[in-house]
């Protein structure tokens, strides 16, 4: 096989395997479980076979207009054998965690269409060809997230999809002003690309970034990550936080490395939302009762520490080694400990139907490869030397560390005040700390509530907890962790300096000292922070008579205060009034040159919220003709006339 034939298959083959599996699923649900298996199985297979055809490119022209293009490096070969393994990992656990559930078919369809979808962003050589895929990937993935179809999981849907459109269609208007500026959206020269005045860059290059970070769960797009998390099966939570977030930031990467590499302007507009990203992710986890809810805000948090090393590429110039390769590692590291987590709170809801914590509370006592996987994972999220955690969150710490260094050199190049800069990026540095520190605290509380806590009442569980195989995968799963940790220069900086080049980052690498005195002192200090915030706060404030409270202010709800009155009145509204002025100025001169006047009469349509399915009943008798009055008649008036237009101007 070709590498061009191999990079089209990865990319269409599980979305054929979908397929197949759909119309196996009619007749046999056995053989289609089995089948998707196989399908993810060769999938991975053919992931790690495409090693010798890194480098190769493929484009395909006249799709879509202006063609399609992938490409394969070593970043994006590091994530396509990601990809490939959670989703195999991830396929088969389905199996038993959504015994006796409904709609197991059309979960099974549209997890291999997003399967191909990301594989195809992973893939992309263009940012034309990394939206149309992301665009696919956010309308697959919709069905993740609604598939239990009770309440919680049709809001968590509502939120995510109007997320997802809003997102992208800011996007596509960022790539049309993108493109008319700068002639192209190739990867490859945007990242070669020598511009002197991004001025003109910054709009465009903003409008884009919005919708990839509302997937990446970026403040303040961040709304739909802890409930689409909780409402969605915990296979498509893992799924969630562990992919799909990453595409999201593979958007920002190709801004970050490309157009607006080493700017620090760009670095600094990332690196706000880095902080507050991962500070209030931090602090709704630690003070969340539920335990997807928890990993979901978690998920958030990390996320902000990765854009943080994003952001340091930027002000770090061509000595960005340390940012690049720490992005590259806490990207892989979390993609790896959230599959971990998520299936131990699948785990947890399999037998008990329950995720708060007072109903689940001693579950993991007695439970031994149910705790090493946990520990595995808690270990790793918290940063914790000799897990693989660690390894990203202290390349990125070094980093900020490197750029306060180098505010005191002579003849450094700053974008503000030599002083104010330094002392952001010692403000910076302390709160990625004590983000580090909220980690693990609620990794210790969500530990202590499953294993030392007293077993709720409310608590009914089975006997065996767990199907064979589905423990054999989450202790292969868990196991990695600790192995990439404590082979860091081997296998992590094999990893990160492979990936490397993908960020533009140089050719020449640091030395790191894992294990230094300096950079252990660093991960000690926000462990030390967060066995500080679960003692003095969360078992003083937050738990009371062994109950866990739940003391978020509802009003502090960015959802239900702003972004739902925004989504669900104030834009029904202006699309109504946009509607009815279509309306009056395409339908109106229409009805004047064909109406008798005195016989029109004019109809006001009903308000209605759910603006899709408006409808107008109101008519216009005249000349014996009944003339419709609404939106749709209006814009067929519109295209007709439009029409007429353009058929005279080529006549």
């Amino acid at each position: 096989m070709s590498g061009e034939t191999l990079i089209l298959f990865l990319v269409l083959w599980p979305m054929i395997g979908g397929f197949v599996s759909y119309v196996i699923g009619r007749y046999s649900r056995i053989a289609r479980d089995y089948f998707a298996d196989v399908v993810c199985v060769i999938e991975l297979i053919a992931a790690l076979s495409s090693y010798k055809f890194v480098g190769f490119e493929l484009a395909v022209p006249g799709v879509c207009g202006l063609g399609i293009k992938f490409a394969l490096d070593g970043f994006r070969y590091i994530y396509a054998v990601i990809i490939a393994f959670m989703w195999t990992v991830t396929t088969i656990f389905s199996r038993e965690y959504l015994r006796g559930h409904r709609n197991r078919n059309r979960y099974y369809f549209y997890i291999m269409m997003t399967f191909g979808s990301i594989m195809g962003v992973f893939l992309s050589g263009d940012l034309y060809t990394t939206f149309l895929f992301f665009e696919m990937m956010s309308l697959f993935s919709y069905i993740m997230v609604i598939q239990e179809e009770n309440q919680a999981a049709q809001r968590a849907a509502q939120t995510y999809l109007a997320i997802a459109i809003i997102g992208g269609l800011v996007t596509l208007t960022g790539l049309i002003l993108f493109y008319a500026e700068v002639g192209t959206l190739d990867m490859a020269v945007l990242s070669k690309l020598k511009i002197e005045n991004k001025n003109y860059l910054y709009i465009p290059g903003f409008l884009i970034f919005v919708g990839f970070a509302a997937k990446a769960a970026i403040f303040p797009s961040h709304i739909w990550l802890p409930t689409a998390h909780t409402a969605a099966p915990a296979p498509s939570s893992a799924l969630l936080s562990g992919l799909l977030t990453k595409s999201g930031l593979f958007g920002v990467i190709v801004l970050s490395a490309g157009p607006f590499l080493h700017d620090s302007y760009w670095g600094f507009i990332l690196l706000v939302l880095a902080v507050i990203t991962m500070v209030l992710g931090a602090v709704l986890a630690v003070f969340s009762v539920n335990i997807k809810r928890t990993l979901a805000c978690s998920s958030m948090s990390q996320l902000g520490f990765i854009l943080t090393g994003i952001s340091m590429q930027c002000f770090l110039g061509v000595d960005n080694d340390l940012a690049v390769r720490g992005t590259i590692l806490y990207m892989v590291g979390h993609s790896l400990v959230k599959l971990v987590l998520f299936f131990c709170a699948g785990v947890v809801y399999m037998n008990t139907h329950q995720l708060n914590l007072n109903d689940i509370k001693g579950f993991g006592r007695g439970k031994k490869i149910f705790m090493f996987a946990f520990l595995m994972g808690g270990l790793g999220l918290m940063g914790v030397p000799l897990w693989n955690g660690y390894l990203g969150k202290t390349l990125i710490h070094e980093s900020i560390i490197e750029h306060i260094h180098a505010l005191n050199e002579v003849g450094t190049l700053t974008f503000m005040n030599v002083t104010a800069e330094k002392f952001m990026f010692e403000i910076c540095e302390w709160l990625f700390l004590m983000s580090g520190g909220l980690t693990a605290a609620y990794v210790i509380k969500l530990f202590i509530a499953l294993f030392i806590a007293k077993p709720s009442s409310n608590m009914h569980q089975k006997e065996v907890y767990i199907g064979k195989l589905n423990a054999f995968l989450l202790a292969l799963s868990a196991i990695i962790l600790p192995v990439i940790g404590l082979l860091p220069n081997k296998i992590g900086d094999s990893i990160s300096i492979f990936g490397a080049p993908f960020m533009n980052g140089p050719e020449h690498h640091h030395i790191v000292s894992y294990f230094s005195f300096d950079n252990i002192e660093g991960a000690a200090i926000s462990i030390i922070i967060g066995i500080c915030v679960y003692i003095f706060f969360i078992q003083k404030f937050l738990i009371k008579d062994e109950e866990y409270l739940d003391l978020w202010p509802e009003k502090l709800n960015i959802e239900n205060v702003l972004f739902r009155p925004v989504i669900g009145v104030i834009l029904p509204f202006v699309g109504a009034l946009f509607a009815r002025l279509t309306d009056l100025i395409t339908a109106g001169p229409v009805v004047l040159m064909l109406s008798n006047m005195s016989k029109i009469k004019f109809v006001r349509p009903p308000e209605d919220l759910d603006f899709g399915f408006y409808q107008d009943s109101g008519r216009v008798e005249t000349m014996g003709t009944l003339l419709p009055s609404s939106l749709a008649y209006g814009l067929m008036t519109f295209a007709l006339g439009l029409l007429f237009v353009i058929a005279f101007m080529m006549s």
